[in-house]
This record gives structure tokens, sequence and C-alpha cells, in this order.
């Protein structure tokens, strides 16, 4: 599923595609992707000017002029937004089965949804509603925000029995993060996955923060991560994962660091597989 880089990766592209132009053509193909579309979903959203497109986690926010209903949109597993029109990177294709709903804009652009696992989702949110929307409530902070401290970290982290690492994978703790990002920001922060989060207070929350930072921060300017289905809107693939120092890197030896043979392991944890240096883990 696509992590806070890819989805912020896709919103940079859509920007200038999308902000301020009109919905000049809205076509749905299907009643539903992961759940049924909003009645009218088509109609409701053409015509109307885009002001401003927001990333919540790994949610889209589409705003419109007139202050009415925004819409929602999560990629789910394989969702791509695909442009396509004069001046933009991908070259004409024939229509998929799996372009599922269809944006045309005054500017002449076109942006296709696309989703082969249909696990998606687009939806609508009345004024004022989304920070009450069952999809949006309860969510924690943004880590790139500027009030995101690392006070603020081991505020929500004290007292925790849980892992670090399913710590950090629950979005009430801190919103967007998900496997590939975890693991890396906690090798940069040399702490261990199985480290209760409790513990995690102090000078390990100040490297933990730093190290989040970092991350996600390289990780947009390399354009996310492909390593399945995430391209940029423009077609372009994510390059980060060039750049992973733990992920996927099982029994390789450990990167940047003198753990004199150390080699990277892999286990579950919540049914999700992790990658770290045992050695420089603690």
């Amino acid at each position: 599923m696509p992590e806070l880089p890819e989805v912020e990766t896709v919103r940079l592209g859509l920007v200038p595609v999308l902000e301020g132009h009109r919905l000049t053509g809205v076509e749905v193909r299907r009643p539903d992707l992961r759940v049924p579309f909003p009645d009218n979903f088509a109609a409701r959203l053409r015509g109307r000017r885009v002001v401003r497109l927001e990333r919540r986690a790994k949610y889209l926010l589409v705003h419109f002029d007139d202050g009415g209903d925004m819409a929602l949109i999560h990629l789910g597993m394989s969702g791509r937004m695909v442009v396509e029109g004069p001046g933009q990177g991908n070259a004409p294709r024939p229509p998929s089965p799996h372009d599922h709903v269809v944006f045309e804009t005054d500017a002449g652009a076109r942006v296709v949804f696309n989703d082969p696992r249909r696990f998606g989702l687009m939806t609508l949110i009345a004024p004022g509603a989304a920070a009450d929307h069952p999809l949006l409530a309860g969510l924690g902070p943004e880590p790139l925000a500027p009030s995101f401290s690392a006070e603020d970290l081991a505020r929500r982290l004290r007292g925790k029995a849980a892992p670090i690492k399913a710590a950090l994978l629950d979005q009430r703790v801190v919103a967007g993060l998900g496997n590939i990002y975890v693991c890396e920001s906690l090798f940069r922060a040399g702490l261990s996955p199985r480290r209760r989060a409790g513990t995690v207070q102090g000078g390990r929350a100040v490297r933990l923060h730093g190290a989040i930072l970092a991350v996600l921060r390289e990780a947009i300017a390399a354009g996310g991560s492909s390593l399945r289905d995430h391209r940029r809107p423009d077609g372009e693939l994510g390059y980060f994962q060039h750049s992973f120092s733990v992920y996927g890197r099982e029994d390789e030896r450990c990167p940047g660091c003198d753990c004199k043979g150390g080699v990277i392991r892999r286990i579950v944890q919540s049914g999700r597989s992790t990658f770290y240096c045992p050695t420089r883990q603690r």
C-alpha cells in the first residue's frame, strides 16, 4: 500500500494539473471500488474548480472554490493517478479495463484513476466534517508538520507496552507511516523494532523523530518507492527503493555502520515483515 511519501508524490504531481482548474468532465465507469461511490458522484464534481489538494496521512483531499463537499481519495493497494494530455509525461495509451474514474479539466488534461485490485476509494465529505469523518477521525499528527516534535512523539509513546514497530504503524500515534519507512527510520535511529515503545523517551525519542523526518523527506524527494504498483502521475518511477538500508535486504551486510560483520535480519511482527540489524539497533 502506498505510504506517506508515495501519496505526497502523487499530490505534488497533481497540483499543477488540477489546482486552479475546473473539472469539465468526470466519468465513473463502475458503481464501486472498495466501497460504493456516493450518489451522483460525477455530477456533484463536474463543473467545479479545484483550489487546493491536501494530503492527510495516506489520503488525498480535493478542495473546491464553492466551499461545498470535498472529495476524499485513497489509492488502496494498487491505485494510480495517471495524467494524460498536452504537455504531460505519459504517452498516449489505450483504455484499460482498470481505468475506473476519469477527470477532465478546462486545460485539456485528463487524470485517470487506474486500480487493478479495486482496494482504493473515492467519496465526498461535507464542509467542516473532515475531522469527524470515520476515515480521518482519530488520526495522529502529520510527521512533517511543524508542530510535530520529539516531545510530542515521546508523549504519544509514553506508557505503551507494544513494540516500537507496532506503535509507529498505529495511525493514531503518527499518521501516514507504513512498514517500509518505519523499518528505515528505526534503523537510522539505532532502535530495535522489538523495543517497548514506552522506553523511547528523551534522547531516543529525539533520534527517532529526526530519523522519521529525514527518511520521509528523502523519500519524497526521490518520488517515493516503486516496488510494485507505485508510479508518479507523470508515469515516472520512484527511486527511494535504491536507498533502502534494511527493508527487503535480509541476510545482507549492514550498511554504513561498524557492525563488524552484522547482517540484516527479518522477523515477523503483527503479520508484517520487519527488517533490522540486531547489532546496530538496540
